[in-house]
């Protein structure tokens, strides 16, 4: 009889580093639990101003500003690389990507990548794939190089977010503008199944499976709450309402919560796996647009962007007490709290596994 490990090693995706626990895909995540690729790393919020064209660089141990990066046109997200060496920056409407070296917090040079939204990387670490919203494709590229690889193209609207299965097989991806979600064959690279969601003028933002790996939840901005689905038989999910314009979603360190920022409300909705409900709801005292961001490697410190208030707040993740609120560039949108603890990063501001 193989142990649970072996099993989920046979069956993962070829490649992909095994499971450490088959009823937590976050077990590589626990508070401090830093690979030794990132050891040496200093800790630092990345905070990408999508209209000042800059990254901001925060130390969170002073929650000072202490370096502004000029990079190109339009970035949206700070992304980890799989093998945790690299910060990517996703210059959408500069069509490039600028790599920022997490040891020395310096930028590289612009690397061309047309259109990138978004991006994410295979478990298996061999591809990069490129949200191009306005394109309307997934592009598959060598994660080091990003070289083309294959492209997808898709036929909803507004390509954005994804998370993976357990095992690494497939991932469920969002399309913001016309209220679909997709679900492809990692190892295939196609498109395996589209659903429209049941809501007029939905809007479908972050993606996040659940610990043990068979739930997915999908925050939606205008339906103002989590769309919540079976990511095996990719049924009709249902929708919990957690608050106006629910965006973000963040699993603590223990597995147990799911941050969820509420940004047409300056709210963060918790919600417990176990007792699968909403438990908690937080609110920034002066109020605020909190976007995306992560939790802080000792997960006391969620970091979120104040997309619409050139701002970032740091919220407690014991009491929901706002901790500081940090001014930055215009249009702060995909933070990224860098290093976290994990073996490999699967893309956005930081899924780790």
């Amino acid at each position: 009889q193989p142990q649970p490990n072996q099993r989920q090693a046979a069956d993962g995706l070829p490649g992909m580093p095994p499971v450490l626990d088959p009823k937590d895909v976050y077990a590589a995540d626990r508070p401090n639990k830093l690979s030794p690729v990132v050891k040496g790393f200093p800790s630092r919020v990345y905070v990408p101003n999508t209209n000042s064209n800059t990254v901001t660089v925060i130390d969170p141990k002073t929650y000072k500003v202490i370096e502004t990066i000029p990079v190109g046109r339009q970035p949206q997200h700070v992304v980890p690389s799989w093998d945790l060496k690299t910060l990517w920056v996703n210059n959408d409407l500069g069509n490039s990507l600028t790599p920022i070296d997490p040891r020395t917090g310096k930028a590289g040079k612009p690397v061309d990548v047309h259109d990138p939204y978004n991006l994410y990387f295979t478990p298996d670490g061999k591809y990069a794939i490129v949200m191009a919203s306005k394109d309307r494709q997934l592009v598959f590229r060598d994660a080091h190089t990003m070289d083309r690889v294959k492209t997808v193209p898709v036929t909803c609207a507004g390509v954005n977010h994804a998370d993976f299965s357990l095992d690494g097989r497939y991932f469920i991806v969002s399309c913001e503008f016309s209220g679909e979600l997709l679900k492809v064959d990692t190892a295939q690279m196609k498109i395996v199944g589209k659903q429209k969601l049941d809501y007029r003028g939905a809007m479908p933002q972050d993606v996040k499976v659940s610990p043990d790996g068979k739930k997915f939840y999908v925050a939606d901005m205008v339906a103002n709450g989590l769309w919540i689905l079976d990511g095996k038989t990719f049924g009709k999910p249902v929708f919990l309402y957690t608050g106006k314009g629910a965006h973000g979603l963040y699993v603590s360190r223990d597995s147990r919560e799911m941050y969820i920022s509420n940004r047409g409300e300056g709210t963060i909705s918790v919600f417990d796996f176990a007792k699968d409900k909403l438990t908690k709801k937080w609110r920034l005292p002066q109020g605020g647009s909190p976007d995306m961001g992560g939790v802080s490697a000792d997960g006391r410190i969620l970091w979120l962007s104040g997309r619409y208030n050139a701002e970032v707040y740091a919220i407690d993740t014991r009491t929901g007490g706002q901790l500081a609120r940090i001014k930055v560039g215009s249009g702060p949108h995909g933070l990224a709290v860098y290093p976290q603890p994990g073996r490999y990063s699967l893309g956005h501001t930081g899924v780790f596994r």
